[in-house]
């Protein structure tokens, strides 16, 4: 049993729209203050999508650089950038995230029904993902939508090796319509099946919308870590909108505090997660 509690915030996304959720941060300045925030109430961990000046999503290379270095000048946080970007965005430009050289970057380990759309990973595009990481040292989450997301990754392992840092974490991405249901069932499933990745695999899991409470408790009761955050929920319970991202970490937070599994820092992330220290 894990003895301490990794907590990842995922202040943004690519999915809400800022009119529909006012406190949403899609400014660098709204995402500084977010993090800053969040790191002091325990997530040592930020999950990163970023928008452009009229608040859509973007993985501007510009854009990308300058908030991966406004976040190491002004948090201690694990800096991990999305490199699934929006449903619609080109392979290239998702490779090209790389480029502004994150602690950490997420890969998604195969192709799932997301909703009314469809988020493409091809097995070549994963391979392509997985090994520029392990070329440039950046740690990457595996991010698991259904359960046969992780047979691709034993199969990814066993032909191109561990990843950076040499410690393999997966996030289960749970409650997406088209992938695994938010539910402590598929939570046992999934973990059962971590047997067959190598030892020390550490898993945390996300409750997208309604499933957000069910996940964070099986979670917790698994011995697994939390992602929380405005990208998997704006509802904070039944009629009541998330006033902040702050307000999901302190959720989070106090859970993992009556579980007696207090949220880790950051140095202490790093070194669950085989992060190097930070890049400045």
């Amino acid at each position: 049993m894990t003895t301490g509690t990794l907590i990842t915030v995922a202040p943004t996304g690519a999915e809400s729209a800022k009119v529909e959720a006012p406190a949403l941060p899609v400014t660098l300045d709204e995402l500084l203050l977010t993090a800053k925030e969040c790191e002091a109430l325990g997530a040592s961990v930020i999950h990163v999508h970023i928008r452009d000046d009229e608040a859509q999503p973007t993985l501007d290379q510009g854009r990308l650089r300058d908030t991966v270095a406004a976040l190491r000048e002004r948090t201690d946080l694990v800096v991990q950038l999305s490199s699934g970007g929006s449903v619609s965005d080109p392979e290239a430009d998702r490779l090209a995230v790389l480029d502004a050289v994150p602690d950490m970057a997420s890969c998604t380990m195969g192709t799932v029904n997301f909703g009314d759309d469809v988020f493409l990973n091809r097995w070549e595009f994963i391979v392509e993902l997985h090994t520029r990481m392990q070329e440039r040292g950046i740690v990457p989450e595996y991010e698991i939508f259904d359960l046969g997301h992780l047979t691709a990754l034993q199969r990814l392992l066993s032909k191109h090796g561990l990843p950076a840092g040499g410690h393999v974490h997966v996030d289960f991405v749970m409650g997406v319509p088209g992938g695994m249901p938010g539910t402590p069932a598929a939570l046992i499933a999934a973990q059962h099946m971590l047997r067959d990745l190598p030892a020390g695999t550490t898993f945390s899991a996300t409750g997208v919308g309604r499933t957000t409470i069910p996940v964070l408790l099986a979670s917790l009761s698994a011995g697994g870590h939390l992602r929380v955050g405005m990208e998997d929920t704006v509802t904070y319970a039944k009629g009541q909108p998330v006033e902040s991202n702050m307000q999901l970490v302190a959720r989070a937070v106090g859970f993992a505090q009556l579980a007696q599994r207090l949220p880790l820092t950051t140095a202490e992330a790093r070194e669950l997660l085989g992060v190097p220290a930070t890049r400045r």
